[in-house]
């Protein structure tokens, strides 16, 4: 199959030393030359501009439920159209995508799809919202913002690393009705050595994510022997609470060995159980494991009265106590966003 290069020209960028493109889109702030890509690859330098390179390039395509993003109080029980891309502007070690994250266009077999015909399909399928997800999807930004002009009332969800400048950010917040965004440590040498990034970047966007008024959900995949230390996430979980709020859903994820480093064990259970149960002792409200089966760990309680609202297992979802927002025994209001289904994925 051809290569399909629309040669949508990229936003934030500007021209430095006569033709040298600087890509504004993330920390990297990468300087490119000519024919030349961005660390990401998903920006090249095409006759005096900067190109959207992945532009309408699409690697995987499902209907997922959506606590598989994970969102617990983001439209709990519903499934979402979920759209992914290659590319990605950190290099983790231990990506579980990898066979798309370090996959430079060409390289890796996608499809074309531009906004229009994406906005249509949703429509057609009776798909009421969009994740953008398995790769990075601040890179798709040129896109992520054409499909929400090609259908402004199509839910946009981003499951991002959060590793994108304070003003393109902004922009994607005006588009996107919740985030996920990876927090990979609470270290800085965690970050530079196995990412490619600086933690105090990725703090910032938690922090204008939640400040623009998107739901805000986070997660924190727990690595033996890298970002599991007590006082590291007793670090994390009180920036949360006292930087976000003591609302905002955390979700401590299970290592499983993948990409560079399969000689790393699992997470132990007992590890994620008391995280968990120190989030929890800390302030903070609504406090999950993920990546395992687990009695009542990954469940949502009401802060106020403790009654059980909703219970999982696996992507089952079972709403006992939910009355609209608010908890049905005691009329508490959650920090949940509940409204409409979506359809069921058919051949575009």
């Amino acid at each position: 199959m051809a290569f399909i290069n629309p040669n949508i020209e990229a936003r934030h960028w500007h021209i430095e030393d006569g033709n040298i493109m600087a890509c504004d889109l993330c920390p990297h702030r990468c300087r490119i030359q000519p024919e030349g890509f961005g660390r990401c690859t998903a920006r090249k330098a095409v006759n005096g501009k900067l190109v959207a390179y992945n532009y309408g390039r699409i690697s995987s395509m499902a209907v997922d439920p959506i606590e598989k993003k994970p969102f617990y109080h983001y439209r709990p029980g519903t499934r979402i159209f979920s759209v992914g891309s290659v590319g990605c502007n950190l290099h983790c070690e231990y990506c579980q995508n990898y066979s798309i994250s370090m996959s430079p266009i060409g390289k890796k077999r996608t499809t074309f799809k531009s906004a229009e015909d994406i906005a249509a399909f949703c429509r057609q399928q009776n798909f009421d919202q969009i994740a953008f997800t398995y790769n990075e999807p601040s890179i798709w930004f040129e896109y992520i913002m054409d499909v929400h002009e090609c259908d402004p009332d199509l839910k946009i969800a981003l499951v991002t690393n959060g590793y994108v400048c304070e003003e393109p950010l902004k922009e994607l917040c005006s588009v996107s009705d919740a985030m996920n965004i990876d927090v990979k440590a609470f270290n800085d040498r965690f970050y530079n050595r196995l990412c490619g990034g600086k933690l105090e970047d990725v703090k910032r966007s938690c922090e204008v994510v939640f400040e623009q008024g998107v739901h805000l959900e986070l997660t924190y995949l727990v690595i033996p022997g890298q970002n599991d230390s007590t006082g590291e996430v007793a670090k994390f979980v009180e920036w949360v609470r006292d930087s976000l709020s003591p609302d905002v859903p955390v979700h401590f994820s299970r290592f499983h060995p993948d990409y560079n480093m399969m000689t790393t064990p699992m997470t132990p259970v007992d590890t994620l159980l008391r995280f968990q149960g120190m989030a929890e002792d800390s302030g903070l409200n609504y406090a999950y494991v993920g990546n395992i089966l687990h009695d009542d760990a990954s469940d949502t309680y009401c802060p106020e009265c403790g009654a059980a609202v909703i219970k999982r297992t696996g992507y089952m979802v079972d709403i006992i106590g939910l009355d609209g927002d608010r908890c049905a025994f005691c009329k508490h209001r959650l920090n949940i966003i509940r409204y409409g289904t979506v359809g069921f994925l058919r051949a575009m």
